[in-house]
């Protein structure tokens, strides 16, 4: 059923594109997933697969990979929406399930157990020289991004381009609030200190 939920739209009752569908809140739909509503799981589906494959992506450095695993997510929602209690937003509940999955595929693909210890991914579409040659700002960022820490550039990607709080990082990566603020006080001090070197100010203010 649910594979039927998220490749074939034209199957559900109702339209997903009417725009009181796409009013409906994050933690009813998960309500009505838990329920077994097909609609209410695309529509899910539809408004956070992105952020959820581009948070792996980040983890994996590998658009396959990324693709299977976030299938894979979102099969762990509709099979344990009744779990959700509303402690975290339903976004922040996606990326924890999110953050697991890449956790996971990491281990199995280099056979022993990570910890912190994740490897640097460079993003292949982009040249680390050709971003510091033509000082362009985005390619600059991610150059940089990729010589942080595993956790420093976790805590960077959670509070940039996902802009969750103190407190939703906590959740999704289960530590205190103390150390995710310490974390990313010391990440964003050395991202500034990257792009500094590379002749790119003002990114990380």
């Amino acid at each position: 059923m649910y594979n039927d939920v998220v490749s074939s739209p034209s199957i559900l009752l109702g339209n997903p594109a009417s725009p009181a569908s796409h009013k409906t809140p994050d933690d009813v739909l998960i309500k009505r997933v838990a329920d077994g509503n097909r609609l209410a799981m695309h529509l899910l589906f539809a408004r956070h697969h992105a952020r959820v494959y581009r948070f792996i992506l980040r983890w994996v450095g590998d658009a396959t990979v990324a693709e299977d695993a976030t299938s894979e997510v979102f099969l762990s929602v509709w099979r344990q929406a009744h779990q959700f209690r509303a402690r975290s937003s339903v976004s922040t509940w996606l990326l924890a399930i999110a953050r697991n999955k890449a956790i996971a595929e990491l281990r199995r693909r280099r056979g022993e157990a990570l910890g912190e210890e994740v490897a640097a991914i460079e993003d292949p579409e982009h040249d680390p020289e050709a971003a510091l040659q033509t000082k362009d700002r985005s390619q600059a960022m991610r150059l940089c991004l990729t010589q942080l820490s595993p956790e420093h550039r976790e805590m960077i990607d959670l509070v940039y381009y996902h802009e969750k709080s103190i407190e939703e990082i906590a959740a999704i990566v289960g530590i205190p609030k103390n150390a995710v603020k310490t974390r990313t006080f010391y990440a964003r001090k050395r991202l500034a200190d990257l792009l500094d070197t590379a002749g790119v100010a003002g990114l990380c203010s």
